[in-house]
């Protein structure tokens, strides 16, 4: 971001980046309308406030990221969410994509192995007045089969291969979208359910994200 950047308004910063998500595919209004309503500032570390705004990945506690914005767009936008939708996400963290997701659908339930991320995000959520945001601190290898089946999932961490138990989480017609691979790059897969038990797979591009671990972590 250049120095005259830095001091455009926020209004002008949000304009810039949701062109810059139509430029990189993401065409979907809703989804637009979505990210335009979500202030990533309320999302990002202090020490990172003047990049809120940036198309980019950022740090954010426990060693993880807040995404980088277009991959929010596209991975929402891959998910055809709709006002009834029951959407599982994999992956609280900041709380960002929850937050995008919840405009959208008609329940978002949203699972975080660190209690440190799981309380701020929730704060922030409830302070955007999102009511319909249902998180748990919980291992998102199991995801939440109490509440299951879903409608669609989505995976904000890089699982290690075919996340076979969420996939039995989602309804036969459902959409589950994920990064999967072990290295430093994945491929972000979308898998939709063909009604008989079976799932149609697209590969959707190489991405990097912060791998799928299992259990819950400890943290002092």
């Amino acid at each position: 971001m250049t120095g005259e950047d830095s001091h455009d308004n926020p209004e002008t910063r949000m304009a810039r980046l949701v062109l810059g998500l139509r430029s990189g595919g993401v065409s979907d209004p809703k989804v637009l309308t979505a990210v335009e309503k979500t202030p990533r500032d309320l999302f990002v570390p202090e020490l990172f406030q003047e990049r809120s705004w940036e198309d980019s990945a950022l740090p954010i506690a426990c060693g993880q990221t807040i995404s980088q914005p277009l991959i929010v767009g596209l991975m929402t936008q891959a998910l055809n969410v709709d006002g009834r939708s029951r959407v599982l996400e994999i992956g609280t963290g900041s709380g960002y994509q929850t937050a995008v997701l919840a405009r959208l659908a008609r329940l978002v339930y949203s699972l975080e192995r660190y209690r440190t991320l799981l309380k701020e995000a929730d704060e922030r959520i409830r302070t955007l007045g999102l009511l319909n945001v249902i998180t748990r601190f919980s291992d998102g290898f199991t995801g939440w089969p109490e509440q299951a089946p879903f409608d669609r999932i989505m995976v904000t961490a890089a699982a290690p291969e075919t996340p076979t138990a969420l996939l039995t989480q989602l309804k036969p017609n459902g959409i589950l979208v994920a990064p999967v691979g072990r290295g430093p790059v994945q491929t972000l897969k979308r898998y939709v359910g063909d009604g008989e038990g079976g799932f149609v797979v697209e590969d959707m591009g190489d991405v990097r994200f912060v791998p799928l671990l299992p259990g819950v972590a400890r943290e002092l």
